[in-house]
């Protein structure tokens, strides 16, 4: 099973006020620069196949740290950039939220298309098609990290679970958290999300009994045997 390790990029100084979106030049701030520490060191136990970012400033100067001290260098995907939101692009928060489409990505994002921009159902369909190629790309046994933008983030997570986008807000991606997503040939599996604690992977711990999968399912019997 392919696992991917998906990853927010650190805090800046427009992470909340403003929709940063596309804007160039945005950089990690003090805070985000040691979310980003923190985020190679909790992954450092972790073998990674491929480490893959955005290619805007605040995801690559998130996965940099990941890289050092490994083989594997910062590969730029243009498919995990933000969500092109347009118009919208630099806003303050609390001014778009003034606006009739605001309504609209909140309930119903399927629907949304921002002005001069890309659809939200536009952004899940690119993130997700790049994920099922790094997935073939990298084989079953693969792991590697993506550090990505929150509502990319969220929409990989939802088409993850099955969600319908409408319900993708539902879903949190925050600054400098790990989701973990391991696809089987059937069907994905969320292992974590929003998580800012180390990581271990199952695969890390021994066989338990009662977690081998004796039924032609990709689900273990009786829930699997966890980690230890």
């Amino acid at each position: 099973m392919t696992t991917l390790l998906l990853a927010r990029h650190g805090l800046t100084d427009l992470t909340g006020p403003v929709l940063a979106g596309r804007t160039p030049g945005v950089h990690l701030s003090e805070a985000g620069r040691a979310q980003a520490a923190a985020l190679a060191g909790r992954v450092a136990g972790v073998r990674l196949d491929a480490i893959v970012s955005s290619p805007l400033e605040r995801c690559r100067e998130t996965a940099q740290p990941v890289a050092e001290g490994r083989d594997t260098e910062v590969r730029i995907d243009d498919r995990f950039i933000e969500c092109g939101y347009g118009e919208w692009t630099g806003r303050p928060l609390k001014e778009l939220a003034k606006e009739p489409l605001w309504q609209v990505v909140q309930a119903h994002p399927s629907a949304a298309t921002f002005p001069d921009g890309e659809s939200l159902a536009g952004m899940q369909h690119r993130a997700v098609s790049a994920v099922r190629e790094w997935n073939q790309r990298l084989g079953e046994k693969g792991i590697y990290l993506v550090c990505s933008h929150g509502d990319v983030i969220k929409a990989i997570v939802a088409d993850a679970l099955g969600l319908h986008l409408d319900h993708f807000q539902r879903i949190t991606a925050d600054p400098g958290a790990l989701t973990v997503i391991r696809y089987a040939p059937l069907r994905p599996f969320v292992l974590r999300v929003n998580d800012m604690g180390e990581l271990r992977l199952p695969e890390d711990s021994e066989e338990k009994d009662g977690g081998e999968n004796i039924t032609g399912s990709d689900a273990a019997v009786g829930g699997g045997p966890g980690t230890t």
